[in-house]
């Protein structure tokens, strides 16, 4: 069980095929400031049916797509 379990359930039932979260929106959603780990859990998320494409430091946002 990862830091990210909260996030990747949430993407799961939210059921969006392409959509984006703001860095804040991810932090509120976990409950914990996103930091560099992100990059190692993400891997985690294809479990759950999705992929973690574009992450923007400029504009602080994740892309999340869905598998298949």
């Amino acid at each position: 069980m990862s830091k990210y379990d909260v996030l990747w359930v949430w993407i799961k039932e939210n059921g969006t095929d392409n959509f984006r979260l703001t860095f804040g929106e991810i932090e509120q959603i976990v409950g914990l400031p996103i930091d560099h780990s992100f990059l190692k859990y993400k891997k985690e998320l294809m479990d759950y049916g999705y992929q973690v494409g574009k992450i923007s430091m400029k504009e602080q946002t994740v892309v999340f797509q869905k598998l298949g």
